[in-house]
């Protein structure tokens, strides 16, 4: 089967209308905007441990010159603090990825499999087909 010849796992099962494929794709659409937000999180992950690394490096230079009262105060406040009450940015991805997202993902699939036989995209395969250059 080449790359474009997948119409057997996306092709619209008998039956389907075009209000449900809309609705799937809507659904599909808005999983994948999670999949963004999923990477986002991510991303603000390892920004905020860098950040942290960096004020390791703050503190260390605040006492070589110098400036032990403020290395301290730095290294007490910001060092490794919690980015929210009780949570460092690794459990907030996993409470993303064991939550809302693990959810979403099972619900999708669920909708998916319940209407369309588990098939996935298949609006996008048909505007393929009809927008395809021949």
């Amino acid at each position: 089967m080449t790359a474009g010849g997948s119409a057997g796992r996306r092709g619209r099962p008998a039956g389907l209308d075009d209000a449900t494929v809309e609705a799937l794709g809507l659904l599909s659409e808005a999983l994948e905007t999670t999949e963004r937000a999923r990477g986002r999180l991510f991303d603000f992950h390892q920004l905020t441990g860098g950040a942290d690394r960096t004020v390791g490096e703050a503190v260390r230079a605040l006492r070589e010159a110098g400036h032990a009262e403020e290395a301290d105060l730095v290294q007490r406040v910001v060092q490794g603090a919690d980015v929210l009450p009780g949570l460092w940015t690794f459990q907030i991805v996993e409470a993303y990825d064991e939550g809302y997202h693990r959810r979403f993902t099972e619900v999708e699939r669920t909708v998916r499999q319940a209407l369309a036989g588990g098939r996935e995209h298949i609006a996008e395969a048909e505007m393929k087909r009809r927008r395809e250059t021949r």
